[in-house]
């Protein structure tokens, strides 16, 4: 009977210790064909770093749509697909709010959806046109290869100048 209590009590503590949350943080090539391929399996956006930006701003027109990605838990609004190119640029707004520790965090999600809504408009009006998502594009990637000091410009907003914010 000892022998059966220490055997439960040493697979609790081995399976107690092994939930530790684990990051997944693939290179961007890899994280861009699970998204493309449907395979992509986290829970969570990737730990990408502020230098993986260029990389990822290279996937930024993509309109493949994709079905298998990590959503924001919290929201209530469940999207079954997103853009490629629209995906990718949350998830470059997800390593610039983990920068500053943006107060919209959820995890490593910038805001609850990757879509975009109307900045001025009084309700909310989600936008999903590819005209949206050029400006969006074009927005991030000038954002990025703007001349200023980098703090400064992880604290800007690259939506700022367009008539769109993320929901």
């Amino acid at each position: 009977m000892k022998s059966l209590i220490k055997l439960i009590i040493l697979a609790l503590v081995f399976g107690l210790t092994g939930c530790e949350k684990q990051i997944y943080n693939p290179a961007v090539d890899t994280f861009i064909n699970q998204l493309k391929s449907n395979s992509y399996e986290a829970f969570e956006l990737p730990a990408f770093q502020p230098s993986d930006i260029p990389a990822l701003l290279n996937y930024r027109n993509e309109t493949m749509v994709i079905k298998n990605f990590p959503h924001n838990g919290i929201s209530s609004h469940w999207a079954p697909e997103c853009k490629l190119g629209m995906y990718v640029l949350w998830t470059i707004e997800s390593i610039r709010a983990v920068e500053v520790k943006s107060k919209y965090l959820i995890g490593r999600f910038p805001s609850q959806n990757p879509i975009l809504a109307l900045r001025a408009s009084t309700e909310l009006k989600l936008v999903y046109d590819n005209n949206s998502q050029n400006e969006a594009a074009k927005a991030y990637y000038q954002w990025w290869h703007a001349l200023y000091i980098f703090n400064d410009k992880m604290k800007s907003d690259p939506l700022v100048e367009t008539d769109y914010r993320w929901q």
